[in-house]
């Protein structure tokens, strides 16, 4: 019988856990269900949405070569520029909008359409690029700029940007600028930090450009 009411009372221990605890329990199991199943679903999402993103880059691609060149065709650069704008409406944090944004802006500017290119360039700065892209976009656009003639707003832009990576690329950036602006002395500085940076890799634009300099102040 000792034995029996034992067992009787941890019965009755249990059903006593059970009321007090029971139901916080099923909630925890419930919550911990809902955010298993809520990351697959999150994950299967970003999946789809990727893909999706990833066909319409494509076809942007792919229009956008026909639409290149002295026959290009009219008609696929509306569906390329329709691609660009969807992309980035539906699918603004993907890669695939940011590179499409750089893709039509290099059209715009093949196109004498300055400003539309400033435009896809800004769209890519404003909507959290990588490092790597803010900085390549942003010498694109300080580019652009030197083109439109409004080389100190291009210095300004050129001058913020981190350095680390990119020496080669911003020195010689810099030089072309301070070379419009008429600052030869500014503009050879630049040339030569540019060369030294790109320590054994050989840039014979750059060197060009140096050896043009000295050419013309002797």
């Amino acid at each position: 019988m000792a034995e029996l009411r034992t067992e009787e009372e941890q019965v009755q221990v249990l059903k006593n856990w059970w009321d007090e605890n029971g139901k916080s329990l099923l909630l925890g199991v419930a919550v911990a269900l809902a955010a298993v199943f809520g990351w697959k679903g999150w994950q299967q999402q970003q999946a789809v949405e990727s893909e999706n993103a990833s066909v319409l880059y494509q076809n942007l691609l792919d229009a956008t070569v026909s639409a290149l060149g002295p026959q290009g065709d009219q008609a696929q650069y509306k569906i390329a520029e329709s691609l660009a704008e969807q992309l980035k409406n539906d699918y603004d944090s993907s890669a695939y909008a940011k590179f499409a944004a750089t893709i039509m802006a290099r059209v715009a500017v093949d196109n004498d359409q300055l400003d539309k290119a400033l435009t896809e360039l800004n769209w890519v700065l404003e909507n959290q690029p990588t490092v790597s892209m803010y900085v390549l976009t942003s010498l694109r656009k300080a580019r652009i700029l030197v083109a439109k003639g409004e080389l100190d707003q291009a210095l300004a832009i050129v001058k913020e940007l981190p350095v680390s990576g990119y020496e080669v690329s911003i020195a010689e950036l810099k030089g072309d600028i301070h070379l419009a602006k008429g600052e030869k002395a500014k503009a050879r500085g630049e040339y030569q930090a540019a060369i030294s940076a790109a320590e054994t890799n050989s840039r014979p634009v750059l060197q060009m450009k140096l050896d043009d300099l000295a050419a013309e102040e002797s």
